[in-house]
C-alpha cells in the first residue's frame, strides 16, 4: 500500500494554485499526481498547462508524474494539448505512468507515444504506479 507522507497541491511560478496537481511523497521519491478523474473537458485543458508551466521550472529528468485518467473525458483539442505537453515536458521527466488509461481510446494511447517519443507505462492500482515509480533510477 502507498504511503503518501504528505500531500500538497502545486503552484508554479506566476501561476494560480491547481488541486488537480500535486505531489505526493513516496519512499523518499516526491512525484507529482496528475488527477484527472471526472474532469470536464475544459478542466483538462487548463490543468494540461499548467502542468507544463510547472514541470519545465524543474531540472531536467528530475520529475516523476503519475497520470490518473480515471472515467476523464477528452475532447480531440484537450488530447492534443495533452500530446504538445508531453512533448514540451520530455527532457524534466524521469519517468510517467497512467493509471485508469482504460478512458483513453487505444488511437489517442498511441499517438501520445508515438508523437513524444516517451513510453507511458499502464497500471491497475495507484500503489502499483507508485511503488514502479518510486523503485526507477
Amino acid at each position: 500500500m502507498a504511503s503518501a507522507s504528505r500531500t500538497f497541491s502545486a503552484q508554479p511560478a506566476g501561476g494560480t494554485r491547481i488541486d488537480r496537481l500535486r505531489f505526493i511523497n513516496h519512499q523518499g521519491k516526491q512525484i507529482m499526481l496528475i488527477d484527472f478523474p471526472n474532469c470536464s473537458l475544459e478542466q483538462v485543458t487548463k490543468i494540461a498547462s499548467e502542468l507544463q508551466k510547472f514541470v519545465t521550472a524543474q531540472s531536467s529528468r528530475s520529475v516523476l508524474i503519475l497520470s490518473d485518467f480515471t472515467a476523464a473525458r477528452f475532447s480531440r483539442a484537450a488530447f492534443t494539448r495533452l500530446k504538445e505537453v508531453a512533448v514540451f515536458d520530455r527532457p524534466f521527466v524521469k519517468r510517467a505512468a497512467f493509471i485508469g488509461a482504460e478512458s483513453l481510446p487505444k488511437v489517442f494511447y498511441e499517438a501520445l507515444r508515438t508523437f513524444s517519443r516517451r513510453e507511458f507505462p499502464r497500471f491497475q492500482t495507484r500503489d502499483e504506479a507508485i511503488n514502479w515509480l518510486a523503485s526507477g533510477e
